[in-house]
């Protein structure tokens, strides 16, 4: 074996799995304990994929969605929505189970380090931004006074 093929057959080790908090758990405890938790899933879980692609791939750029979960968990009008992604994109749902009511609009963290916010009905890109930050503010500001949020659905959407 040469110098070359050593080096690339030691990869350094992955990090370990996060201890995610336990969802059917939160459940039983009730809606806001349900949504909490799923933040605290989706923060940890997309934080170690991260830290996943960064051993695996080393310098190539990672889609923003660490710091944009960060900066819609600041949000205290986000944070009472059960959080949820797809495709890298983040939606947001007054119901903390399939099929979702998803409130305002969606964000999708770009490879050029940008974020694209759709409005949800009708989709359409309302708009294209720098900054985790700036995305949430436009969210935001799609979101009706009047959404329900999760921790008040019905009681019945915990069981």
């Amino acid at each position: 074996m040469d110098a070359t093929e050593e080096t690339s057959s030691r990869q350094l080790p992955l990090p370990p799995r996060p201890v995610l908090p336990g969802m059917a758990a939160a459940r039983s405890r009730g809606l806001a304990e349900a949504v909490e938790a799923r933040w605290e899933t989706l923060r940890l879980s997309w934080r170690w994929m991260q830290a996943v692609h960064q051993v695996r791939s080393p310098g190539r750029l990672y889609p923003g969605i660490v710091p944009l979960m960060e900066a819609a968990a600041a949000q205290p009008r986000l944070r009472r929505l059960y959080p949820f992604t797809s495709h890298f994109t983040l939606l947001f749902s007054s119901s903390i189970s399939y099929p979702w009511s998803v409130q305002a609009g969606s964000i999708e963290p770009l490879h050029n380090g940008r974020f694209k916010v759709r409005r949800r009905s009708p989709s359409a890109v309302i708009g294209e931004v720098d900054t985790a930050e700036e995305a949430v503010t436009l969210v935001l500001e799609l979101l009706p006074d009047d959404s329900d949020p999760a921790v008040t659905a019905s009681a019945d959407e915990h069981a």
